[in-house]
């Protein structure tokens, strides 16, 4: 719930050149001599309640410019329309509410360039022409892909007017279940016309302001960046500069994807885009359906009354991998730009923090779960650990590496062997493998090569390369050559 509230700021004689400020009280002369340099102005300030603490959201009206802060408050229920703003330095302020006095920190929001007019290159007929390219990648063979493709034009022009006169509007879900691991997730599918191809338009566009608001420790949905950037410079770390890295922080979200709160993710793109219409179709994208069940809820929340049924994004939609990678940002500014953490690792919600003794990341961990519930409204899942990196190993985006080494974590490696072994079976009785069984082998290839891994390459990978040059000689050379879809 949000109220107005008017705030008395005092600034100080501009003629005190670097003194002036519009946080900043001049009283530099004695009680007698009245001349004690002090101006103060009026402020519009917008407050919302968050839990115990508040939020001062307020767009400061200085003397010669607008700057905007973010002013955590405790006991922000003392402030009055007649609040005076004191303060001594950058850092730490006072709030003078008749006799008392609470002090408070000031945090400034971090400098995000804001984006404007990109709605309509998002509807532009060139961009949902390449957004089909892409939506259709390996996925050739679907009827509806091949319909479209028979006057692809038509098809996109439709979408495009949907987009122009908001009528647009999210398909229903397909709702499937997927293994993954251990875990049994909850799949949401969209159909390819029109929801596929609209979303790969708005991905196209907005991709680029997303991944520069991202501080470099983040790995998951960043084109050149993903999986082994991320353990590259783990492996750095570890092996440059043990002492740094002797102890590791290990966490990651409860039930994150159902756990996304709209509202937030809404007010945290509105930060990023000063487009409306672009917000209305990210918003209508976002609220298309309330993912988080009733009983996963229960799991989230620690009390029933706190259920918000206005949370999750689905897994399996386009966007949902951006705007988790999003919705995490602020974090990793918090914890680089505040905390000062040296080595942090994010990939979606799976987070790595190397310390020098267990009790500075314990410590660490403390103020993480504040940050979480407070500023994500997520809770940490409850297997977060700390431990010495070189004696355990450190288990992150599929390897576990020690120190001057790194192997395949072990589900990877039966995973692998349960593919290649299926794979060179069907070969070795006759049988052509498939586009899908090509790509298995191509990407184990991948893993095993940033693993110590020779004797699993030998054994898994090395007997099947015949049989996928063969396949490549004959179905991908030939297509890749005309410019046709590999699939």
């Amino acid at each position: 719930m949000e109220t107005i509230k008017t705030i008395t700021q005092l600034g100080s004689n501009w003629n005190n050149g670097s003194n002036a400020g519009s946080f900043y009280w001049n009283l530099n002369n004695s009680v007698g001599n009245r001349n004690r340099n002090i101006r103060g102005h009026l402020i519009i300030a917008k407050y919302s309640r968050v839990e115990t603490s508040g939020y001062f959201y307020k767009l400061c009206s200085s003397f010669n410019r607008a700057t905007r802060q973010n002013i955590k408050i405790s006991g922000a229920d003392n402030l009055t329309r007649n609040t005076v703003l004191l303060t001594n330095n950058k850092e730490r302020s006072t709030v003078f509410t008749g006799r008392k006095l609470t002090e408070i920190r000031i945090m400034q929001i971090p400098k995000m360039k804001r984006y404007d007019h990109l709605y309509e290159k998002i509807y532009a007929l060139e961009n949902l022409r390449k957004a089909h390219q892409h939506a259709k990648k390996g996925k050739g063979w679907y009827r509806e892909v091949q319909e479209i493709d028979k006057d692809p034009d038509r098809y996109l022009k439709q979408i495009q007017e949907m987009l122009i006169n908001h009528t647009y509007k999210t398909s229903d879900y397909e709702v499937f279940y997927k293994q993954d691991g251990k875990k049994l997730r909850k799949i949401y599918k969209l159909p390819y016309f029109p929801d596929r191809i609209c979303q790969w338009a708005i991905l196209q566009v907005i991709e680029r302001c997303i991944i520069n608001n991202l501080t470099t420790d983040t790995y998951s949905a960043i084109p050149k960046r993903g999986i082994h950037k991320g353990l590259t410079k783990l492996q750095a770390a570890m092996w440059n500069d043990p002492e740094e890295c002797k102890y590791c922080l290990k966490l990651d979200a409860r039930h994150y994807y159902q756990s996304i709160n709209h509202d937030l993710l809404k007010e945290k793109y509105s930060i990023m885009f000063n487009d409306n219409e672009l917000m209305w179709l990210l918003n209508e994208i976002i609220d298309s359906i309330e993912t988080a069940e009733i009983e996963d809820l229960t799991a989230i929340y620690l009390l029933e009354e706190d259920i918000d049924p206005e949370t999750g994004i689905p897994i399996g939609n386009y966007l949902s991998q951006y705007s988790g990678n999003y919705y995490f940002s602020s974090f990793d500014h918090w914890i680089k730009e505040q905390k000062h953490v040296k080595y942090y690792f994010r990939y979606m919600d799976d987070i790595v923090i190397f310390g020098k003794t267990k009790e500075e990341l314990i410590a660490l961990k403390k103020e993480i779960d504040i940050y979480f519930r407070n500023e994500l409204k997520l809770n940490i899942k409850g297997n977060w650990q700390v431990f010495p990196s070189y004696i355990r190993g450190v288990d992150f985006l599929g390897y576990r590496t020690f120190y001057k080494y790194t192997l395949l974590r072990k589900s990877t490696c039966l995973e692998m062997e349960r593919k290649m072994t299926a794979i060179r079976n069907k070969v070795e009785s006759g049988n052509m493998m498939n586009y899908s069984e090509w790509c298995s082998i191509n990407s184990y290839k991948g893993w095993l090569k940033y693993a110590d891994s020779f004797r699993l390459y030998q054994k898994y990978v090395v007997p099947l390369l015949p049989y996928a040059d063969d396949y490549y000689i004959r179905n991908i050379k030939p297509n890749t050559k005309k410019g046709l879809n590999a699939a």
